[in-house]
């Protein structure tokens, strides 16, 4: 008799478990590499982006999101754990992540851990932080990882910066991407179990290419040059750099000045591939839709870092400044009322805890991040001071701390003393142009800022470690 009860107790325990997992909701989960918000619900005027806008109008856009690493490498393997740079071990584009750190639980790993099938394409993971280009890190997915096989256009001309080829979107990689992402998701679909799809895109990185049609979206006379082209006031020496990711593509000057002929042209370049990505979007959302699965379906969209568009004459992302750091951040619930904008700082580590409280399962234990439900359904105004980003220069490591109003970077040899240090308020210099350090009106600011920064240090092992002087 106690094994047929123990029996039945045990059956109906395995079916509601079967049941609450065939009722959790599914998570598409979006990447795009080098997007910064250059996005119509970002209040940008000029982009075209009706899909990315839709799905911010059914959820919380952050406005004051950051890498924790303004390159890629270092950024997805910190999003993906929820580790801040030196804890999960990757600050360049080399390091295995799993070599480094073999115990690291990924995002789409905790999830196939939880029951759901996860699956990907594209770029997720920077392929040389992780196995290989093919698997994208095996442990990760449920089923193998499906990547694109990308057009000679794509190969054979890659010297060049810009190219507006009349070509369909599908001849093209992110094109593709979309291909693929939308048949992964008709066979996941009809599995029967919630599932985990992560789609990345790979433009608007370098070169700018995309197809003619969405350059045709644009005029190119009428794009704005940045303002502030110079350097910064009392520089630190570690903010800015030569935009060498830029110089060795044909037309460039290897040195000096870009032409504002050449800068306009990039500028519609960025444009036109941030439009082209918009338009994949749409299509996943759109086959979301026509499968019946968009109610049940948490929507993720993120970039992996800013990019520098000719402020302080630089191109390209590598540093711990505005544009480099900031990034869209843009998640849609499956149920339930979102805020639709909010100032709180958010980083992107904060996705891995975020995801597990929305859908209902486990948050694992040591990560960094820090979910952010209580402030996208408006019960909490934020949920940490400032958002961390890392970068390593000149054989220092900066620590970039953004408030709501403040930047606090400060820079540590690797004997944990402050080589350099940086302070600017973007309520009175939202353009970055002077360094405030040493300012004696922002002394008590300065205070304050040190100590949060510490106080919110988890996973940053130089900086825990050092005594930062204050000036």
């Amino acid at each position: 008799m106690i094994a047929r009860w123990t029996s039945l107790v045990l059956g109906l325990v395995i079916g509601t478990t079967a049941l609450a997992q065939q009722e959790r909701p599914n998570v598409l989960f979006i990447a795009i590499d080098d997007l910064k918000p250059v996005l119509g619900c970002y209040g940008n005027k000029t982009a075209i982006t009706p899909s990315i806008d839709e799905i911010a109008r059914q959820g919380t856009v952050f406005l004051n999101a950051h890498c924790q690493w303004p390159v890629c490498g270092g950024s997805r393997a910190s999003l993906m754990t929820s580790l801040r740079p030196e804890a999960v071990g990757v600050m360049d584009l080399k390091t295995n992540m799993r070599a480094k750190n073999p115990s690291v639980l990924t995002l789409s790993e905790h999830f196939k851990n939880q029951g759901y099938v996860s699956a990907g394409t594209g770029k997720i993971y920077d392929p040389r932080c992780v196995d290989n280009k093919k698997s994208l890190d095996a442990p990760s997915w449920s089923i193998p990882f499906v990547s694109p096989k990308y057009s000679s256009l794509e190969f054979n001309d890659v010297k060049q910066v810009t190219l507006a080829p009349d070509v369909s979107d599908s001849d093209l990689g992110d094109g593709q991407i979309a291909d693929n992402g939308i048949r992964l998701m008709r066979k996941l679909s009809g599995s029967g179990k919630p599932f985990f799809l992560a789609v990345g895109f790979k433009k608007p990185h370098l070169p700018f290419i995309a197809p003619k049609k969405y350059w045709d979206l644009y005029e190119r006379d009428r794009f704005q040059l940045a303002v502030h082209q110079v350097g910064i006031k009392n520089d630190s020496e570690y903010a800015l750099h030569d935009s060498e990711e830029l110089r060795g593509y044909e037309g460039v000057p290897s040195e000096g000045e870009i032409p504002s002929d050449l800068q306009r042209e990039l500028i519609h370049g960025y444009y036109a591939c941030t439009s082209f990505v918009d338009a994949q979007v749409g299509r996943l959302v759109s086959e979301l839709r026509r499968l019946g699965e968009a109610d049940n379906t948490v929507i993720l969209l993120w970039g992996d870092h800013g990019f520098h568009l000719g402020d302080h004459g630089i191109w390209g992302k590598h540093t711990t400044l505005e544009q480099a750091t900031r990034v869209p951040l843009i998640i849609r619930p499956h149920r339930g009322t979102a805020v639709p904008t909010t100032l709180a700082p958010a980083e992107l580590n904060d996705m891995f805890p975020t995801l597990c409280d929305l859908v209902g399962i486990p948050v694992p234990s040591g990560i960094n991040g820090r979910s952010l439900l209580a402030v996208i359904n408006g019960s909490t105004e934020s949920v940490r001071d400032g958002a961390l980003t890392v970068f390593k220069k000149k054989g220092a490591i900066g620590y970039s701390y953004r408030t709501k109003r403040y930047r606090y970077t400060l820079w540590l040899n690797k004997n944990g003393n402050v080589v350099a240090s940086e302070l600017y308020d973007y309520q009175t210099d939202p353009l970055e142009t002077r360094n405030l350090i040493n300012d004696v009106n922002y002394e008590q600011v300065q205070r304050q800022l040190s100590d949060h920064l510490k106080a919110d240090a988890q996973g940053c092992e130089r900086l825990l470690s050092s005594t930062p002087s204050r000036r």
